[in-house]
């Protein structure tokens, strides 16, 4: 849904988007059917016909996502821009965005040129709209490679205009910060495999996330479905959680506040502390990838 007019954009099979307005359904009204005497007392409710505003056409295959401001992907491994104004085809067609099919796409609501997408090359790709151009070149920002196994969906932090979240058919849910991406670390990570912006990453289903949702009122607070029906753990579930706020308090504070204790309290030692950014102190914060005495 746009989230400051009344539209809804879909896609699907057809290859197409197409865009709806809320209002012409409301304006339409709706139709109830009573049915005949004998045919029994269920009423068949019936809506009328809405039509779309407007259908666009651009892609080659299944377009699997679509997100305002009007962008779509798809299996045609295509990240397409829209915009009603200028027409129904594409305003600008960025191909091979991915290395394989995409699935997911999300656009920053802190800055209007950030584009994410998943792919089932297992990589979160980060665009900026103001450097693609209408022929397709164009080059993500940056690749975050964290899941090993096909991207299902992405969203942003709507707190946290840095932050964005990524879950797939591997069973984790990865938490990342585009901003620490590139950055001089002062005391390097003992484990030199961690993907660059990863800082947390959630292991508490048995199968793969296919979706999941920030929860805009409570911040850092997340809420994540696995479909875990082919799994022998049962079938699937769906969690809300929020990760230790030591994890992304700045580190200096979290220092200070744990230097408190460290001297009359016994910790247990992380085996890798590198994603909680406190490397060198051993203040026993506790693996993230536990849960129910499983390690995942």
């Amino acid at each position: 849904m746009c989230p400051t007019e009344p539209y809804v954009i879909s896609g699907g099979k057809d290859k197409s988007v197409v865009l709806w307005s809320i209002q012409d359904h409301i304006s339409g009204g709706s139709i109830v059917k009573q049915n005949k005497p004998g045919e029994g007392n269920d009423k068949t409710a019936e809506g009328p016909s809405v039509g779309p505003r407007g259908i666009f056409c651009g892609h080659e295959d299944t377009v699997e996502d679509v997100a305002f401001c009007p962008s779509s992907v798809g299996d045609d491994s295509c990240l397409i821009l829209w915009d009603a104004r200028v027409g129904t085809g594409p305003t600008i067609k960025v191909e091979k965005a991915h290395d394989a099919d995409l699935h997911c796409v999300d656009w920053n609501p802190h800055d209007d040129n950030l584009i994410l997408t998943g792919s089932a090359d297992n990589t979160v790709r980060m665009f900026d709209r103001r450097n693609l151009t209408s022929n397709g070149v164009g080059s993500p920002i940056y690749k975050f490679e964290g899941h090993r196994a096909a991207v299902l969906c992405v969203q942003w932090s709507p707190d946290e205009s840095s932050v964005f979240g990524s879950s797939a058919e591997d069973g984790l849910l990865n938490i990342w910060d585009y901003d620490k991406v590139g950055k001089k670390v002062e005391r390097p990570s003992k484990s030199p495999s961690t993907p660059a912006g990863l800082f947390f990453q959630h292991a508490g289903h048995r199968d793969k996330v296919v979706d999941f949702h920030w929860n805009a009122s409570d911040p850092w607070t997340v809420v994540s479905v696995s479909d875990d029906c082919d799994s022998t753990g049962g079938g699937g579930t769906l969690q809300i959680w929020r990760m230790s706020d030591l994890i992304y308090r700045p580190e200096e504070e979290v220092l200070a506040e744990l230097e408190k204790f460290k001297s009359h309290t016994d910790y247990n030692i992380v085996e890798d502390k590198s994603q909680c950014g406190l490397e060198d102190k051993n203040y026993g914060l506790k693996s993230t990838k536990l849960y129910d005495g499983r390690q995942k």
